[in-house]
């Protein structure tokens, strides 16, 4: 599972390491070391022109999304709590994921994400849960692979009114390794650099090519550090809650 993570890289950063061609410099987000469901997120994906969906020629776009997805067949936006997350296992079938995961693609950046570990406490006996921060060992961003979906709502008339709208998305997780299986049994599936292409590609929706990108990502590479309980109130923000505490 991943229900916390965190994202403090600037629009400009991550649309030189994505190579993203078109964003809107007033939809930026500010950065938070405690994302946590239904906050708008940062999101890197692929659509076709509007003109001509079956051109070769498509965006890469870096656009702000609230996370939780939202399927189009919700009766309203309250769904998107509880789909965070979606099952690499399971992600081609299940009806909320599968047509977002044939066409809806997208890569979600982050610094790293949070754990929390069942503990024993050595004064009182009783069982705690003690907050890790998951990251890469070389500071590099992670890309983490995500589906992302339009819900309407039926309230507003018109198409073209903004309100219209709502853009979700989810993370894709699977078993965890390294550092983070020291910890909990999922983790976040994060893309290498080489698949990141293949997995916006809109115009690419064989499932068994799709799924062939999802392997569980190599050991070695992640480093966990125990951090302050302070992550556990979703209000709590700020550099220090990715600081290295006693466990």
């Amino acid at each position: 599972m991943c229900g916390r993570y965190v994202s403090t890289r600037g629009p400009e950063d991550l649309v030189r390491h994505f190579r993203v061609t078109q964003w809107r410099p007033e939809e930026a987000l500010e950065p938070s070391w405690n994302v946590a469901p239904t906050d708008p997120v940062w999101a890197v994906l692929e659509r076709a022109p509007r003109e001509d969906p079956a051109a070769e020629a498509v965006r890469r776009e870096l656009r702000p999304l609230r996370w939780g997805l939202v399927p189009s067949w919700a009766k309203d936006p309250r769904a998107g709590a509880r789909m965070i997350n979606a099952r690499v296992e399971t992600v081609h079938v299940k009806p909320a994921f599968r047509r977002a995961f044939a066409r809806h693609r997208c890569l979600l950046p982050a610094d790293g994400f949070y754990e929390w570990q069942q503990v024993k406490d050595e004064h009182t006996g009783r069982t705690r849960k003690q907050p890790w921060f998951i990251h890469p060992e070389d500071g590099g961003v992670m890309a983490l692979a995500g589906l992302y979906a339009y819900w309407r709502d039926p309230e507003v008339a018109r198409d073209d009114d903004p309100a219209a709208w709502l853009t979700t998305c989810t993370i894709i997780t699977t078993d965890a390794t390294d550092a983070a299986g020291r910890i909990h049994p999922r983790m976040p599936l994060a893309l290498s650099p080489d698949h990141y292409d293949a997995w916006l590609d809109p115009h690419r929706q064989d499932p068994d090519e799709l799924r062939a990108l999802l392997s569980p990502p190599a050991g070695g590479h992640l480093d966990a550090r125990p951090v302050s309980p302070a992550v556990n109130d979703v209000r709590a923000d700020g550099p220090g809650l990715v600081a290295e505490a006693a466990p």
